[in-house]
C-alpha cells in the first residue's frame, strides 16, 4: 500500500470511529432515558447535562486523543508522572458518583469536575439553606430554597462544562440504591448519618465498587477507602474491607451529634472533602476505578486517616485491617443480596437505633412555648424554675430570661449513677427556691430537654408528682417559631 492510500485509509477509519463514537452516545442517552422512566419514585430531574464527558472526542482527522481545550485546561496534572496522558484519558471515561451534595460533597465535586473526570453524578433530597453557606462553598445567598443537586452541578458547571452531570434529586434508600449506585465507577459517601454510611457500604460491596469515606464534625475529621481493591463478597482473593469491617456497630444512638447540635468549622470539613476528590482521583488515574489495567501496587493497605484541627499534628494515620472474617456484609457467611437491599428487610434505621424523635414524657408533662411565655408575662415564673440544658455555646448566643443554666453534658456526667434511692446534690438549684416551685427544661429542639426533666423525676425531685416538673415543648425551636422570631437560632 502506497502513502496516499495509507493516509486515504486512516482518514476513512477516524471518521469511521466518530460515527461510531456518536452513535454510541446517543445509545447511552437512550438508555439513561429508559432507566429513568423505569425506576419508579426517582427524581432524576437532570439524567445527563450537556457536557463533554465520555460522549465527547476530538474532532475528526485529529491524530491526540484529547481536545486541544483540554491540554490547556488539565495541562498541568498531565504533566505529573502520576496521572500522564494515560491517567487522563481514564479520568475522562469514568463516573463518580458523590452521595451528598453538602460540606464534603461541594469541595470533592469542585476537585472531581477540575480534574475532568467524564460523568459527575450527585446524590441528595435537600434544598440549601442559610446555614448551610459557611461550609457548603459551591451553593450561594442566590439558591437558597433551590434543590443541593442542581446547585452543586452548576457551580461545578461554570468551573468544567466539559464534564457531563447526572442529578439524583433524592436521598438514597434500599430501593434505589442499587439503579443509581451501579451507573458509576466510583462512589464518595459525603452524608453526616451512620444510617447512610452502612447501606452506602452494603451496596458498593454487593456491586463491586471502590468507596471514599470521610465525615467530619466540630474541628475533627476522618477519611477511609473501603472495599479497595473491590471484591465480591467472601472472594477468594480478598479485596479491601467494607465499612461494617471497620465498625461492625453503630454508635449509640444518643451519641450520634449532628452539625447542628455539635457545630463543625467549615474549613474542616472542606479539608476532609478535598482529601476525598484526591483518594478518587489516585484510584481512577491507576486504573482501580474501572477495574480495567490496574496495578496492584497501587492498591494501598487499608487506612484510617484522622484529622484535627487543634492538634499540633493536625493529621493521624491508623493501619486498618483487611476484611473481617464474619463481616456481615463482605465475608464468605454474608448472605446480603441485592434483592435483600431492595426489599426492605435490612432496616438500617432500626440498625442504627434511630427511629422517631425522643418521646420518654407523657403529653400532661411537656408544655408549649407560648403557654411558657404566658407563665413569664404573669409574673409566675418568680415561683418557677427554667433549667436551659443546652451547651454553653448555644446558651451565649442567646436564652430565655431568667433561664439557669447546665449542659447537658455536665448533667449526664454528674447524675449518670443517681439512683431514687441517694439523695442528689443540687448546687445549681437557689437556696431560696421553694420545694414546691415547678422546674421546666428547655434544650435546642425539645429532645434532651426530657431526658434531664425524665432523669429528675427518678431521682425525686418532682416529690412523688407533688411538684411539677417537666419541659418544654419543640425547645428553642419552638420558642422562636410560637414566641421570639427575632432570637438567633442556630
Amino acid at each position: 500500500m502506497n502513502a496516499d492510500a495509507a493516509t486515504h485509509k486512516a482518514e476513512e477509519l477516524r471518521r469511521q470511529i466518530s460515527r461510531t463514537e456518536k452513535e454510541l452516545q446517543d445509545l447511552r442517552a437512550q438508555l439513561q432515558e429508559l432507566e429513568s422512566s423505569s425506576t419508579n419514585g426517582r427524581h432524576d430531574h437532570i439524567p445527563e447535562e450537556s457536557g463533554s464527558g465520555t460522549a465527547t472526542a476530538p474532532a475528526p482527522g485529529s491524530k491526540w486523543p484529547l481536545k486541544e481545550e483540554e491540554y490547556a485546561r488539565y495541562g498541568r496534572q498531565l504533566i505529573l508522572p502520576s496521572i500522564g496522558i494515560n491517567g487522563q484519558l481514564r479520568l475522562k471515561s469514568s463516573s463518580v458518583l458523590i452521595i451528598g451534595a453538602g460540606g464534603l460533597g461541594c469541595p470533592a465535586a469542585a476537585y472531581l469536575s477540575g480534574a475532568g473526570v467524564g460523568t459527575l453524578g450527585i446524590v441528595d433530597g435537600d434544598t440549601v439553606e442559610v446555614s448551610n453557606l459557611h461550609r457548603q462553598i459551591a451553593h450561594s445567598t442566590s439558591r437558597v430554597g433551590a434543590p443541593k443537586v442542581d446547585s452543586l452541578a452548576q457551580y461545578s458547571r461554570d468551573l468544567n462544562p466539559e464534564v457531563a452531570y447526572r442529578c439524583h434529586g433524592e436521598h438514597l434508600t434500599p430501593q434505589n440504591a442499587e439503579a443509581i449506585v451501579s451507573r458509576y465507577d466510583v462512589v464518595l459517601d459525603c452524608t453526616d448519618h451512620p444510617t447512610s454510611r452502612y447501606l452506602i457500604s452494603d451496596v458498593c460491596v454487593l456491586l463491586r465498587k471502590p468507596l471514599v469515606s470521610a465525615s467530619a464534625l466540630r474541628t475533627d475529621g476522618q477519611l477511609i477507602v473501603l472495599n479497595n481493591p473491590p471484591a465480591p463478597p467472601g472472594a477468594a482473593d480478598g479485596g479491601g474491607p467494607c465499612y461494617r469491617c471497620v465498625f461492625p456497630r453503630p454508635p449509640p444512638a444518643d451519641s450520634v451529634v449532628s452539625c447542628g447540635e455539635g457545630g463543625i468549622l467549615g474549613p474542616v470539613v472542606g479539608v476532609m472533602g478535598v482529601l476525598q476528590a484526591l483518594e478518587a482521583i489516585k484510584l481512577i488515574a491507576a486504573g482501580i476505578g474501572k477495574g480495567d489495567n490496574a496495578d496492584p501496587k497501587q492498591w494501598n493497605a487499608p487506612s484510617l486517616l484522622l484529622f484535627s484541627a487543634t492538634s499540633s499534628e493536625p493529621f493521624r494515620s491508623i493501619r486498618m485491617r483487611s476484611r473481617k472474617p464474619k463481616c456481615f456484609a463482605c465475608s464468605a457467611e454474608s448472605t446480603l443480596t441485592l434483592k435483600e437491599l431492595k426489599s426492605g428487610s435490612l432496616d438500617y434505621v432500626q440498625f442504627c437505633g434511630v427511629s422517631t424523635p425522643i418521646s420518654v414524657l407523657r403529653p400532661e408533662e411537656r408544655i408549649s412555648a407560648a403557654d411558657y411565655n404566658d407563665i413569664l408575662a404573669q409574673g409566675l415564673n418568680t415561683t418557677s424554675l427554667l433549667l436551659d440544658v443546652r451547651e454553653k455555646e448555644h446558651f451565649d448566643i442567646a436564652s430565655i430570661p431568667g433561664a439557669i443554666h447546665v449542659p447537658f453534658s455536665a448533667f449526664q456526667a454528674k447524675y449518670r449513677s443517681t439512683t431514687g434511692g441517694e439523695k442528689p446534690s443540687l448546687d445549681w438549684l437557689p437556696e431560696e427556691t421553694p420545694s414546691e416551685a415547678p422546674i421546666y427544661v428547655v434544650c435546642r429542639v425539645g429532645n434532651d430537654s426530657q431526658l434531664v426533666a425524665r432523669k429528675l423525676k427518678d431521682m425525686g425531685i418532682d416529690s412523688d408528682g407533688k411538684r411539677f416538673v417537666g419541659d418544654i415543648k419543640g425547645g428553642m425551636r419552638a420558642w422562636k417559631r410560637e414566641v421570639d422570631g427575632t432570637m438567633p437560632f442556630t
